[in-house]
């Protein structure tokens, strides 16, 4: 049997061995991995407690001045010094310290909860400003896109199916359709975030304790915009963790749309756009080359982020009350955030600085057939002929054009009566000012005024108001931020203030503690 550590929790009960090196390494050491993300939030999570513990008269002044000191002096220390593999998790890890630095005062910190407890409250405090990062991101990414489709709203190109040139659109009305998408990213990860900052505090082992505790109180200390009211539910959900995970692979996947047209569009034969230098790596064999580097690393984050979250849903498929659905949970969602948020964030560089070729993306409307699909739309309006027949007639003369070497100047009155006749059997006699116009590439944008179409006034309301929830989102992060952090800052101040106050031997007003010292020194 392994030996046992000095103060290993169990060992006075039923744990008769020390734990086994395979179990700390696949077990132990696994949940240490998650410090850097637990170790803040469990500080805070513990001070709290011992608050409300002295709140509630349950802890004697001294061992509760003596733990908060200790608490206080342990959010200083890195955890990393900290970490015997062989107790366990960063909670064990903390309470052996706790031990040795205060002694038996340290126990007071299990009073009324489960480790779990502390641990729930430390995942989704660490969680929170993770999430609050990857929303910025989306903010970020949002605002680069309305400024550069603003300032190409008038920018020609051909929209692309199948890579095949479609319609002609400009470069404003292509790069807005990814910010409304980057948006609704931002509003779900918006109730995610309140998903998360949602307090479990004082829930106990699975139905509350013996011990008096005030759960709305605990939340507000802890900066929680919310409880979680069933108290097993708050113990064991892990629904939130999947939404949250798929929503950041859902807002890295918005970015490598993105990042997929850009590397198509920044490649030699299309000559659209550049990548700005800094966002490009050089070829270590051929030194003709440029490439794109971002946009890979923006494209393979998407894709690893999809498998996580795959694995995650996949691990929550457990009964209830079990911890291996959340054994690699918090390290793994924390890490898919982070993930998410370094993509979004590199595509909102990459779109702040990309830049716009004009004539190149104008090219392919000029040389090409961009307009078939109008002239179709102009035959059919000004012969009332049904339209199925107005594009067999325009496909049939594309294709002769194209048999001939020749481009969209050849379709002309002559060309378009031609194939009429070929497939109607009579002529079109469509006005020749009318198929020019129905050529005319920017007549064809200003044709396009409805809700969401390139036109001016229609894109001039899509640039506003998207522009507007992306800094409406930014705001609302900058918001929240700031009040998480004030909660965080009025907790450990109430901590020092209660430290001083026990120090001069007073009690906390309305506590128990309190309300004997009253009744000791009244008069008979």
């Amino acid at each position: 049997m392994s030996a046992i550590p000095e103060g290993y929790l169990g060992a006075s009960g039923r744990i008769a061995a020390g734990p086994a090196p395979e179990l700390v390494a696949a077990g132990y050491e696994r949940e240490l991995a998650d410090n850097d993300l637990l170790a803040a939030g469990m500080g805070l999570s513990d001070i709290a407690h011992v608050l409300s513990l002295g709140d509630h008269g349950v802890i004697a002044p001294d061992g509760e001045r003596s733990l908060l000191a200790a608490l206080l002096e342990l959010e200083d220390l890195d955890p990393a010094t900290l970490a015997d593999a062989r107790y366990g998790d960063l909670y064990n890890v903390r309470e052996r310290w706790l031990e040795q630095r205060i002694g038996g005062a340290g126990g007071w910190l299990a009073a009324g909860r489960p480790r779990r407890e502390s641990g729930r409250i430390a995942f989704r405090i660490g969680l929170r400003s993770r999430v609050l990062e990857l929303e910025a991101a989306v903010a970020r990414f949002a605002a680069a896109l309305v400024e550069q489709a603003d300032r190409h709203r008038a920018t020609l190109m051909p929209d692309f199916t199948y890579l095949q040139v479609a319609q002609p659109t400009t470069a404003g009305h292509w790069l807005l359709s990814f910010a409304a998408p980057a948006i609704r990213d931002g509003e779900r990860l918006r109730r995610d975030f309140a998903w998360v900052n949602a307090s479990p505090a004082g829930a106990g082992g699975v139905n509350g304790s013996r011990v008096p505790v005030d759960r709305e109180r605990l939340a507000g200390d802890l900066g929680f915009d919310a409880v979680i009211e069933h108290t097993r539910d708050a113990m064991w959900q892990t629904d939130g963790l999947v939404e949250l995970v798929s929503h950041a692979a859902l807002a890295a996947t918005t970015a490598s749309r993105l990042a997929e047209d850009l590397e198509i569009y920044a490649s030699e034969p299309f000559g659209f756009v550049r990548v700005a230098a800094e966002h490009c790596r050089a070829s270590a064999l051929m030194p003709q080359k440029r490439n794109p580097y971002a946009l890979p690393v923006i494209r393979g984050a998407a894709g690893t982020l999809i498998g996580r979250a795959a694995g995650l849903a996949a691990t929550q498929r457990t009964p209830s009350g079990r911890t291996d659905n959340l054994l690699y949970a918090y390290g793994d969602t924390a890490g898919a955030v982070a993930l998410a948020t370094d993509a979004v964030a590199l595509a909102a560089a990459v779109v702040e600085q990309l830049e716009l070729d004009v004539e190149a993306l104008a090219r392919p409307l000029l040389e090409g057939f961009a307009m078939a699909a109008d002239l179709a739309d102009v035959l059919m309006l000004e012969t009332g002929l049904d339209h199925r027949s107005c594009y067999r007639v325009v496909g049939r003369a594309v294709a002769l054009a194209i048999e001939r070497g020749e481009g969209s100047s050849a379709l002309d009155q002559e060309a378009l009566d031609s194939a009429a006749r070929e497939l109607l059997d009579r002529p079109l006699n469509v006005p020749a000012e009318s198929i020019a116009d129905a050529l005319d590439v920017d007549a064809s944008i200003a044709s396009r005024t409805v809700t969401g179409g390139a036109a001016a006034i229609p894109m001039a309301r899509m640039l506003h108001a998207d522009a507007e929830r992306a800094r409406a989102l930014a705001a609302d992060v900058a918001g929240r931020r700031e009040r998480l952090e004030a909660a965080e800052a009025r907790l450990r101040e109430r901590a020092r203030a209660r430290i001083a106050l026990l120090g001069d031997g007073q009690h906390p007003p309305g506590s128990l503690s309190a309300a004997a010292h009253h009744d000791e020194s009244a008069p008979d």
